[in-house]
């Protein structure tokens, strides 16, 4: 009898695949912020299982105290402000159209008061491009090595700066078994075995079938759709168009 595919068990629900949200430390989201800037003091940092880039903890004036994705060096008993019209310096949280061209953000809403859903993970960052004075729409650069670029409203809320931690995948792993922790602390299933690796019973690949065509069709039934789904084509495109062009 044939076994259930990972996708397969994954869409089921189980505990194995299930996010471990009992180890996370909070919800980090910008919260309801006021017109006039709003000073807030760093009192200190925390590591999230949830966040691959380091928390900040900020004690409003109002006494509040908030977690917000840490900017590249900030560093406790450091000032930055909270609000709509929040000036423009490392750690301040602020309003899209309150800020000047090229203004370097991250943590960006992609909706007012959405909470913050892009440029979150560790070095990322945009840049402000431009506003436009006839809409009042802002045209963000998403980061300095992609040419995405959006175009948002102006309610839209910021972090001014880089999220912190930059160059974290630069540092490889060098064993398996640090990377197992890492793995474990968001319960992600690792290891995956290769299904060329697996009994014929277990995947459509194993059983050591190597000459057999991975391209399956649109309406293939789940326990046989794997590998290269409703593909126009597969394997390189530089030695189509040179054979191609040999005829």
């Amino acid at each position: 009898m044939g076994k259930m595919l990972i996708n397969q068990r994954r869409g089921k629900g189980s505990p194995a695949f299930r996010t471990p949200g009992h180890r996370f430390l909070c919800n980090v989201e910008y919260p309801p912020l006021p017109s006039e800037a709003m000073r807030a003091q760093v009192i200190g940092f925390a590591l999230d299982p949830a966040h691959s880039t380091p928390l900040m903890l900020l004690r409003a004036e109002d006494g509040r105290e908030i977690y917000l994705i840490a900017p590249e060096g900030i560093a406790i008993n450091d000032e930055v402000e909270l609000g709509v019209n929040a000036a423009a310096k490392i750690g301040s949280v602020s309003s899209l159209g309150a800020l000047p061209d090229g203004t370097p953000i991250f943590n960006l809403e992609l909706k007012p008061r959405d909470g913050g859903k892009a440029l979150r993970a560790t070095g990322s960052g945009g840049t402000l491009i431009s506003h436009d004075e006839e809409t009042g729409r802002v045209t963000i650069k998403m980061s300095t090595s992609s040419k995405r670029v959006l175009v948002l409203s102006p309610e839209c809320r910021a972090t001014v700066g880089v999220a912190a931690g930059g160059g974290r995948l630069d540092k490889p792993f060098k064993k398996a078994g640090s990377k197992r922790k890492m793995m474990e602390a968001r319960n992600k299933y690792y290891p995956i075995v290769r299904g060329t690796a697996m009994n014929a019973n277990e995947h459509p690949h194993g059983g050591k079938s190597f000459g057999k065509s991975s391209t399956r069709a649109r309406g293939t039934p789940p326990g046989k759709k794997v590998g290269h789904i409703a593909a126009r084509q597969t394997g390189r495109k530089k030695r189509r168009e040179r054979a191609v062009g040999e005829q």
